[in-house]
């Protein structure tokens, strides 16, 4: 059952002016950056749900998933009912990226997606769901990136640099479910570390534009099971330090991994 509501009106409407500053400040820059060369046309929506086996919509979801868990505890920072915080907070992502949507479907070069618009949906839900059941984040979304030989094919869509590869480059980027052992199974022993992750990545590599092309036999999907460190439940001494880890939190730690590619089993001694 829910408190009773203790709004912190100063808090609340420092959330909010945040809020619309960062939307308005972040469509406007992405509308003069990404639309502004491109012819404008009616709404409309494309299905691109084939394109890069996938991964840009693992992207969406763990973009949108992450936006949720920062809503919620936003919300809750300013004395939100809990079962409001979670929903208006969870859903942050949603609305941000949908508005991007709107964008991309008024753009002639590009089109709103179905498919974008579902896993946005689905990050904001598994990041509502946990905080309404469990009051914490057991099953986190996680992202990993380490350059790939591709970039270099295709630096328009993959990236001509590496700060833009780490968004634009699928066959560098790794998309994670690391569960948290010690909650999901309840452990009690208390020598058992809280930080111990299990993890399951989905990656792909080869691939040099968003769909297959004849001679194009190297692209193939990823599949990796892998240790991982839940940094937001490491707790050091220093107020600064935990900090600065929780803010790293939604990256895959590099650990031991297997990989499962093509019917074949790898072993990689690190992984990220």
């Amino acid at each position: 059952m829910d408190m009773p509501s203790t709004v912190d009106k100063k808090k609340r409407n420092i959330l909010l002016i945040s809020e619309a500053a960062i939307y308005t400040g972040a469509l406007v820059t992405l509308n003069q950056l990404w639309y502004a060369d491109y012819p404008r046309s009616s709404f409309h929506f494309i299905n691109d749900n084939a394109e890069w086996l996938q991964m840009d919509k693992l992207g969406h979801m763990t973009v949108s998933y992450y936006w949720g868990v920062a809503g919620i505890k936003a919300y809750e920072w300013a004395g939100m009912k809990r079962k409001n915080a979670i929903w208006y907070g969870g859903l942050t992502g949603t609305f941000f990226l949908t508005a991007i949507e709107v964008l991309d479907g008024q753009s002639t070069e590009w089109g709103a997606s179905s498919g974008d618009l579902l896993a946005n949906t689905t990050g904001s839900l598994i990041a509502i769901a946990q905080a309404l059941k469990w009051n914490e984040q057991r099953i986190q979304l996680k992202y990993s990136y380490s350059p790939s030989e591709w970039a270099n094919t295709n630096p328009e869509q993959l990236g001509a640099n590496h700060l833009q590869r780490t968004l634009k480059d699928y066959n560098g980027q790794t998309y994670w479910l690391s569960f948290n052992l010690k909650s999901l199974f309840d452990i009690r022993t208390t020598n058992f570390p809280q930080w111990l992750n299990v993890a399951v990545g989905h990656g792909a590599d080869g691939m040099v534009s968003a769909y297959q092309k004849e001679n194009d036999s190297q692209r193939k999907r990823q599949f990796l099971l892998s240790l991982d460190v839940d940094l937001t439940r490491v707790k050091t001494k220093s107020k600064i330090l935990n900090t600065v880890l929780h803010s790293f939190g939604f990256i895959k730690f590099p650990m031991p991994t297997l990989e499962l590619s093509n019917g074949k089993l790898y072993a990689h001694s690190i992984y990220f």
